[in-house]
């Protein structure tokens, strides 16, 4: 069966007290919305349409950068949650199959659960997603009769009996397009809040004698993202559920407390992640290497056998291979260090090679940008770089060559060769007692006045 995506990203989030669509807001990060058209991707919908509102070109740009072919419309009206998913009819004409109605504030519900939806269509015309609530708070209640749903009540409509019901709704809902747009064409407003309730088709389907039932998943699933308080406690379960991910997986952490992923982390078995690490989005760490303490990954590749850290920098664009070292207090942005090197102290490389079993002194830049352009910085094989050197881009250092310490590079460096451009040194005999005196006379002069 063909399945289409309708995603509801078309909230303000006004208790965000933010400018910021609530579905931009990030966990692990990524916004919600990715995180919610994450799981559904793993299903391979033939369709997906995004239901903007509030900063609706900044939702569409973010809906079109994870899935490039997602279609996007617009609610120019908050009218209600069957009123949103109406807004996708046009968009899914033609579409023969099921949809399955997702929010882009409720970012954990994982792939497992939408194929026990897509299961439970094959014999109900509508399968609502439910949980059993700690705290059912003010929760719609999905009231059953046996296993068939017979209505949804909002919180606000329910009787006392139906609000002692702990089966809550998540919202979620999977119906054919064609049973879907015709219940949601039948719903309408006569409610508390005046507005129209997908939760409403159910009723509605059962009237017209077709089947509903409903599937649950765990609570922690269907946590939605409503305030910044929420955010943090949504990101804070991200990361728990990805360190015991990563730690059942064979990556070592002495303290996965202090580590922080990404949505999109991938650390291979046996490396070593040690405390008060961060990863932001695009990092790889092959299996067997080290992250040392207080480092910083993004967008980064690092292979086997590589330690990084502490207190290094990855930048996007880095791309380490095999038993590299990048050692306390570097940065390396756009550059490839190749076998064996290593950049061990106090050094900034940037848009460079570095070949392999290379040396890095400590205090190294490559200086790569003139003010307006980026240049590149080339260093061979078996190449020693003396300590505080400048390397001028762009320029090529060729096989086992070498610089002396405190070089400026500013021309290429033959194979074998070694470049020395440094000032030579001049000492005059008795300068530093007479300047030092000269400035305490000074000094002196100024406290009295």
């Amino acid at each position: 069966m063909s399945i289409a995506l309708v995603l509801l990203a078309a909230g303000k989030g006004t208790r965000m007290e933010s400018d910021r669509p609530k579905v931009l807001h990030k966990i692990g990060g990524a916004p919600l919305l990715h995180h919610a058209m994450l799981s559904a991707s793993a299903l391979e919908p033939e369709r997906t349409v995004v239901v903007t509102g509030h900063g609706t070109d900044l939702v569409e740009a973010a809906a079109k950068a994870f899935d490039a072919d997602a279609t996007t419309v617009l609610q120019a009206e908050q009218l209600g949650t069957a009123h949103a998913v109406a807004q996708a009819k046009d968009a899914l004409d033609g579409f023969d199959g099921d949809v399955i109605v997702l929010y882009g504030d409720t970012p954990f519900i994982s792939t497992e659960t939408l194929d026990d939806m897509i299961k439970a269509r094959a014999d109900h015309d509508v399968v609502v997603l439910g949980f059993d609530a700690a705290d059912p708070g003010r929760y719609g209640r999905l009231i059953m009769d046996d296993t068939a749903l017979s209505k949804i009540v909002e919180y606000k409509d329910a009787s006392p009996e139906e609000r002692a019901v702990t089966l809550c709704n998540s919202g979620v809902v999977c119906a054919k397009r064609t049973v879907l747009f015709d219940l949601i064409d039948a719903v309408d407003n006569n409610n508390a809040s005046g507005e129209y309730y997908l939760t409403d088709i159910v009723e509605i389907a059962n009237t017209r004698g077709l089947k509903a039932t409903a599937v649950t998943c765990d609570e922690a699933e269907t946590l939605g993202i409503n305030s910044r308080a929420e955010l943090a406690a949504a990101e804070a379960a991200f990361q728990r559920t990805t360190r015991a991910a990563m730690m059942k997986s064979g990556v070592q952490m002495q303290a996965p407390d202090t580590v922080f992923f990404s949505y999109d982390t991938v650390i291979g078995r046996d490396a070593e992640i040690e405390p008060n690490v961060v990863f932001a989005p695009g990092v790889t760490v092959e299996s067997n290497a080290r992250i040392r303490a207080f480092s910083h990954l993004e967008g980064a590749h690092v292979s086997q056998g590589a330690t990084v850290g502490p207190f290094a920098r990855l930048r996007p664009g880095a791309e380490l291979a095999e038993n590299v070292h990048i050692g306390n207090f570097v940065e390396i942005k756009n550059a490839t260090v190749d076998e064996g090197a290593k950049v061990n102290h106090l050094t900034y490389i940037g848009d460079a090679e570095i070949g392999a079993r290379s040396n890095i002194g400590a205090g190294t830049i490559t200086c790569n940008y003139d003010g307006v352009m980026k240049h590149k910085t080339t260093i061979g094989q078996d190449v020693f770089i003396g300590s505080n050197t400048m390397l001028v881009a762009p320029v090529t250092v060729g096989d086992e060559a070498m610089t002396a310490t405190s070089t400026t590079v500013t021309k290429n460096v033959p194979h074998g060769a070694m470049a020395i451009g440094r000032v030579d040194q001049t000492n005059k005999n008795g300068m530093a007692r007479k300047l030092f005196s000269m400035l305490r006379a000074k000094k002196a002069k100024q406290a009295k006045d």
